[in-house]
């Protein structure tokens, strides 16, 4: 079932410019909760989630309401959750099923171009197995992607044993006909992969420096052939959901208080940011900026969400009255 508001709670979507350390509210509703924003290709909209649909609105709106969503229609493709990437072309959303399955949904910004199309090939039989879309290489053919699942199939994957077991691991999904491709196979805690603006590394968080000590998340890049392995943060925090602006600048994440599981909702959390230099790693001596502190985790900033001219970046808060 989609999340839903709780008494005396309101969704709103922000506009947030870091360098000025300014934020604006597109959206704030005190009906419908909203998550996970992108910014499409062409700076025209802002795309979300809510109620298991998907919705836009006009990038430039300030201080609307729920009314201002409009859907974007997705055929008989099944409620979804709150992963979708709109293609670099912008000639389709990309979205994440409840049903654990990747669709591709023809999408111009506007009006739709036909029918939507399953990407992902049948899930194994016993392994619990779930695909969490997180990024599109540059070019659209490629899909970055944290599956879930059993490590060997058993017969019942929905028992308390067998859930202890399950895993996340990054992968690559061909969005011609796909194809999954490991980028990581062991028993880490892995999640929120995407894409660097050239298409060579992948940004993800992951428990594997953490001792073995769950609620430790941190940050790393890593090739896209699973080659060159880097950790990028070593803090206090649990780092979640990392974004790199379109231009390669800037490092964008969701830091959680030390000790927090998973990415859970309705978190004091804070929004930090990060210089890159030509290497795409953080700069030398660089240390982390918090750029904005909100009631938030699940939902605040779970996709790409950086503006197409990297000076923006939108995100999404939960304040309580």
């Amino acid at each position: 079932m989609p999340r839903t508001l709780q008494p005396g709670q309101t969704s709103r979507l922000l506009v947030v410019d870091p360098a000025a350390g300014t934020a604006e509210v597109v959206l704030e509703s005190a009906t419908v909760l909203v998550e996970a924003p992108n910014w499409s290709p062409d700076g025209r909209w802002l795309v979300v989630n809510a109620d298991g649909l998907l919705w836009r609105l006009p990038a430039d709106a300030r201080g609307v309401d729920e009314t201002a969503l409009v859907p974007v229609p997705m055929g008989d493709v099944p409620e979804i959750n709150n992963d979708h990437v709109v293609a670099p072309d912008q000639g389709s959303v990309f979205v994440s099923g409840r049903d654990g399955h990747l669709y591709e949904v023809p999408w111009d910004g506007v009006e739709t171009g036909g029918a939507a199309r399953r990407v992902t090939r049948p899930h194994p039989e016993g392994r619990a197995h779930k695909n969490y879309l997180h990024g599109v290489s540059p070019d659209g053919a490629t899909l970055s992607v944290v599956v879930g699942a059993l490590p060997d199939p058993v017969a019942d994957p929905g028992s308390e044993e067998a859930r202890a077991r399950w895993r996340t691991n990054v992968a690559l999904v061909s969005v011609a006909d796909g194809t999954a491709t490991d980028v990581t196979a062991d028993g880490h805690p892995d999640d929120g992969a995407e894409f660097s603006p050239d298409g060579r590394w992948l940004w993800f968080n992951s428990e594997r420096a953490s001792g073995g000590v769950a609620g430790h998340a941190q940050l790393f890049r890593v090739g896209v052939d699973g080659e060159g392995l880097v950790q990028v943060t070593d803090d206090e925090f649990v780092d979640w959901f990392p974004h790199v602006s379109p231009d390669g600048s800037t490092l964008l994440w969701l830091a959680y208080p030390a000790g927090t599981l998973g990415h859970p909702e309705d978190h004091d959390v804070v929004l930090r940011t990060l210089p890159l230099g030509a290497d795409g790693l953080p700069t030398p001596g660089e240390r982390p900026r918090d750029v904005l502190r909100l009631l938030g985790g699940q939902g605040t900033v779970n996709v790409p969400c950086w503006a197409p001219d990297s000076t923006r970046f939108a995100c999404v808060d939960y304040p309580r009255g």
